[in-house]
């Protein structure tokens, strides 16, 4: 189970959890006193002290938004509150009536420096009315920074699907009490700005799914060789660049012995072993701890004879790129040890075909479907990467670096994440491990980087996590 902050709730576990607070005696009104005052305290860092204004709706998100202003005129803020519409909840209300600031009618000429949003949170499945869209959209075109309280107005929480065409973006979203799958979903997330959580004391929610998270790493221990620490052995094929890239990866990533098995691609370099022989004998090595398979493999028959060779090896894998195309449930039948697929949109699409899925649902469910009919972890990769185990776990990462767009940087994540699976990590582990590992290499690799220097940041990201 993971740890409170790093929990994924929908909008029904949500209520859950809060329901359990309540059933232990903290009263709706004080959760949303908990929720307005933390959350005050980052609205009160963004305006530096100039004037906010506050748009509110009628539900408990609004009521957040009267404890926010009471809390920022406290403080001596130039802050005003527009309502969209009257509270309608007994904690809305009572956090109206004991505001004593300034209050606009909608068609007020109100500007500043922060809107924040507390029109409608977590559990909206429905379009934002006319009305209450064109009040939005002006106000946020009339204020400098805007911050959404929750979720931005408009956002289905599970599915990170705008409910509304033209919403605005925001700088800074604060979840509130938990995150939220639409907080790390596209299309959704990419208008949400920074995202910090704002804690009210929820408890870890048995089932949740969880953030993938910065992992704990340690150094070898001290009468440690390179068996010992992991040898992953990547297969190349008819395009040995990519494979060439997933092992340099892997080599930062942990794995104290790296292979390449098939032709030597040029640019080879001398701490990395080639081996040419048949691959069903250079896999006859017992101490290869995993494999990984699909980078620059093709498509032929050669690909699919040396993909079958992989699968006829009962040892942990990663399946990436041209793999995944010819992939199917046949070839899986007789593998029983751990697998980990890689696949961006397009492949998504494709193994849902092989393994007669309908695709039905969004990202998150269509992974999680995927992981139970093929018994392998997914990692749905993108700008809103996900991992789905074949038990019901979730995992949702962070954005990335929009630099990540670029070819090669999925050959660099399927050999981040094998080398943690040579290395003994459990293969969901594993998946987290290398998933953060990549977005963080890509980080410290800044602006326009190829995916031989994303590669050569996995070392340092690695580095970065031992403790």
């Amino acid at each position: 189970m993971p740890a409170a902050r790093d929990q994924v709730l929908t909008a029904a576990q949500m209520r859950a959890a809060e329901q359990v607070l309540i059933a232990g005696g903290i009263s709706v009104i004080e959760l949303m006193q908990r929720a307005g005052h933390g959350a005050a305290e980052w609205v009160w860092r963004v305006s530096g002290g100039r004037s906010v204004t506050v748009l509110t709706g009628p539900g408990n998100n609004g009521g957040d938004g009267w404890v926010i202003a009471e809390a920022l005129r406290q403080r001596g803020v130039d802050v005003a509150v527009i309502p969209a519409a009257e509270p309608a909840t007994d904690a809305a209300r009572d956090a109206r009536a004991r505001y004593g600031g300034i209050v606009l009618s909608p068609d007020a000429d109100r500007d500043g420096e922060v809107l924040v949003d507390c029109l409608f949170g977590t559990g909206l499945t429905r379009a934002l009315g006319g009305d209450h869209l064109a009040l939005l959209n002006r106000l946020a075109a009339s204020h400098h920074k805007r911050i959404a309280i929750d979720l931005p107005s408009g956002v289905e929480s599970d599915l990170g699907q705008p409910l509304n065409p033209g919403l605005p973006g925001y700088n800074l979203t604060l979840a509130l009490g938990a995150w939220k799958p639409g907080h790390f979903l596209m299309p959704a997330a990419a208008q949400m700005g920074v995202l910090r959580l704002v804690d009210i004391g929820i408890e870890p929610y048995p089932g949740a799914a969880q953030v993938v998270t910065r992992p704990q790493l340690s150094a070898p221990a001290v009468d440690a060789h390179k068996y010992t620490r992991g040898l992953l052995g990547v297969v190349a094929g008819a395009m040995p660049g990519a494979a060439l890239l997933s092992a340099k990866a892997a080599q930062g990533a942990g794995a104290g012995y790296v292979k390449l098995f098939g032709a030597a691609p040029a640019g080879v370099p001398a701490d990395l072993v080639v081996e040419s022989e048949p691959l069903a004998e250079a896999l006859s090595d017992h101490r290869i701890g995993a494999l990984l398979v699909g980078p620059g493999l093709g498509r032929g028959g050669d690909a699919l004879e040396r993909l079958n060779v992989v699968l006829s090896e009962q040892r942990p894998a990663v399946l990436d790129a041209d793999a995944l195309v010819l992939l199917g449930p046949r070839l899986l039948a007789d593998h029983k040890a751990a697998l980990i697929a890689t696949p961006h949109d397009g492949e998504l699409f494709a193994l849902e075909r092989a393994f007669d899925l309908d695709g039905a649902g969004g990202k998150a469910e269509r992974a999680l479907a995927l992981a139970a009919a093929s018994g392998m972890i997914v990692v749905a990769k993108g700008p809103d990467s996900l991992i789905a185990a074949p038990d019901g776990r979730l995992a949702y990462a962070a954005r990335g670096s929009s630099w990540l767009s670029t070819a090669g940087t999925g050959d660099v994540l399927a050999g981040t994440i094998a080398s943690g699976l040579a290395c003994g990590e459990e293969a969901f582990v594993a998946a987290c491990q290398g998933l953060w590992l990549h977005s963080e290499a890509a980080r410290l690799a800044g602006a326009a980087f190829s995916a031989a220097e994303l590669a050569a940041q996995v070392r340092h990201a690695f580095a970065a996590c031992i403790g």
